[in-house]
């Protein structure tokens, strides 16, 4: 199975640069066609930050570019929700994030998961935003749904796929706050279950890391990707489109592989935040 995994495209209500000067629809349309020769795809897996700033048209463009590329490849797509997104716009282009699910969640406060069945494996999107924070959080109802779902045994396994990475890297100034807020929760809805691979977005930095012994894979983003090198407490966005093909099933799987659109911008500042900004960011978060 091979599952193209994409995140925080951040689509503008226009196709016109964003306050960073990138043009989001741009990055995302040379990303779609430096993959043009992928083949033998089951899935396309976008999870999260599809829209900057929750537009309609921006959920419409995204839905438009990756769900023609997706149908190129005879492959169904699946979407999630991210911090800069709005569930009602989302809900209105999107639906559940699934085009054929055979369950879906949606609680009270508008959160919605949904489960599909690809290659013989469970795919169970889930829904991590916190409107108006850059953290994440799965609520209780989100995870009694969850363990209700996993009580099941499914033939080749399951997989998450939400934004908020349960994990994070040291290295980072921003990742210990601004990832899935309390992931012992899911770790435990999780533990001795078909969970297989669980997939987020968020960080816009390639990671790898485990929740109760399930690989994570945090892909790169599209309209941009974090810079590490720069001093502690410190953070620096640079230009360049990355996307990650997964391979379950062969030999030492899962496998990851990241695909770096070749953008004649790549490397530059989008944005650099010195010392004081990053704290004033984690102190707003709490």
């Amino acid at each position: 199975m091979r599952i193209l995994h994409l995140s925080d495209t951040h689509l503008e209500r226009t196709d016109t640069p964003n306050r960073a000067g990138v043009n989001a629809t741009e990055s995302l349309r040379l990303m779609l066609a430096e993959l043009r020769h992928l083949t033998a795809v089951d899935a396309v897996v976008v999870t999260g930050d599809l829209a900057n700033d929750g537009a309609v048209e921006a959920y419409t463009a995204v839905r438009d570019l990756i769900g023609d590329f997706a149908r190129r490849l005879d492959a169904p797509a699946f979407y999630t929700t991210g911090n800069h997104d709005e569930r009602i716009a989302f809900g209105k282009v999107l639906g559940s994030g699934h085009a054929d699910p055979v369950e879906v969640l949606e609680t009270p406060a508008g959160e919605r998961a949904a489960v599909s069945v690809v290659g013989g494996r469970r795919l169970v999107t889930l829904d991590s935003l916190v409107p108006g924070k850059v953290y994440g959080r799965l609520s209780a109802e989100q995870l009694d749904w969850l363990r209700g779902v996993l009580s099941t045994p499914f033939e080749r396994g399951t997989i998450l796929a939400f934004h908020h990475p349960p994990v994070h890297v040291e290295l980072s100034s921003t990742q210990r706050v601004f990832g899935l807020r309390d992931p012992q929760d899911l770790a435990a809805v999780i533990r001795d279950t078909d969970v297989r691979l669980i997939l987020t977005g968020h960080y816009h930095l390639q990671l790898f890391g485990m929740l109760e012994s399930v690989p994570v894979w945090v892909t790169p983003g599209v309209v941009n990707r974090i810079d590490l090198t720069t001093a502690p407490g410190t953070e620096r966005a640079v230009r360049g489109a990355s996307a990650s093909l997964v391979e379950l099933d062969g030999p030492g799987s899962p496998m990851f592989h990241t695909f770096h659109a070749r953008d004649p911008h790549a490397h530059e500042t989008v944005y650099e935040l010195d010392a004081e900004r990053v704290r004033t960011l984690l102190e707003r978060e709490g």
